[in-house]
């Protein structure tokens, strides 16, 4: 299958394909991996709502995802995080590991705060 622009309704088949965990025995272990998306997008609107940004939590999740889904994690982050404030936390920390594509969401502002917080690790 041929993914032009991912979307709801390729997005599990997108995600099965590039799904690579030598340690995932059972379709709970893939699910609980990409379960880690909505927990770096409840984890950035708490933050965005007033709350403490919790950056060594969002980077430990977003590494994990890198680990199993490898490339793939890009689009899927940002298919996930719709919003330009929390993709702008997104961007930051994929500068941060090295990760972010030349080119990839330009229209996009780097949060100065994320990306302070991220020289401090």
């Amino acid at each position: 299958m041929i993914f032009g622009e991912l979307n709801n309704s390729n997005f599990l088949i997108f995600a099965i394909k590039n799904y690579e965990n030598p340690q995932s025995l059972t379709e709970e272990d893939f699910y609980g991996d990409l379960k880690r998306f909505k927990y770096i997008k409840r984890l950035i609107n708490k933050y965005l709502n007033g709350g403490e940004l919790n950056i060594n939590l969002i980077l430990n999740h977003v590494v994990v995802l890198y680990n199993v889904f490898g490339d793939a994690t890009t689009p899927m982050l940002f298919h996930k995080i719709v919003d330009n404030e929390s993709r702008s936390i997104i961007k930051a920390i994929l500068l941060f590991i090295g990760r972010l594509p030349d080119g990839y969401c330009d229209h996009i502002e780097i949060s100065k705060h994320c990306l302070g917080k991220l020289k401090v690790i």
